[in-house]
């Protein structure tokens, strides 16, 4: 075998082998750097909701986490409470928007869970309910129905 004829056959040992093996290489470091960004916004979203609940302890006057409307609130109570609520919208709609879809991995789906459940504790709180419609004024569109949905669910699910 000459040396041309080697470097020939060499050249077609690595098209066979080495071009499928560099592809998969590739496809694979492609599916582990989305989802290592995947993860990055899951893990901001879950960092911004916590600033947002220091917030909501802050406020603890305005008794944000329990489910029943907060009565005889004052003007500047009543003030807060909208741009907390606003700041939780906000929130809400990123997360819709950076980590929902319609098909999801279940790794992905996992995590959406999470914010679907903040999102119900959110529902059942009747002030929030009362005030959504306002709240979801210039939102996204497929957000506000989503949101719209869970809070209809979960005013039927306690009979309010």
């Amino acid at each position: 075998m000459t040396l041309l004829e080697q470097f020939e056959l060499a050249s077609y040992v690595v098209t066979v082998l080495g071009l499928p093996l560099a592809i998969y290489v590739f496809l694979r470091e492609q599916k582990r750097a989305r989802e290592n960004e995947e993860e990055e916004a899951y893990q901001t979203m879950s960092d911004a909701y916590n600033t947002f609940l220091r917030l909501v302890l802050e406020s603890s006057d305005l008794k944000l986490r329990t489910e029943t409307r907060t009565h005889d609130l004052t003007d500047e109570q009543r003030e807060r409470m909208k741009v907390l609520l606003e700041m939780l919208i906000s929130l809400f709609e990123r997360a819709y928007i950076l980590l929902y879809d319609e098909r999801m991995t279940p790794r992905q789906a996992r995590r959406w869970k999470s914010w679907e459940d903040y999102m119900r504790e959110w529902c059942r709180r009747e002030d929030f309910r009362r005030m959504l419609p306002d709240l979801l004024l210039g939102e996204d569109a497929e957000f506000g129905a989503y949101i719209t949905r869970l809070a209809r669910e979960e005013a039927g699910g306690r009979g309010g």
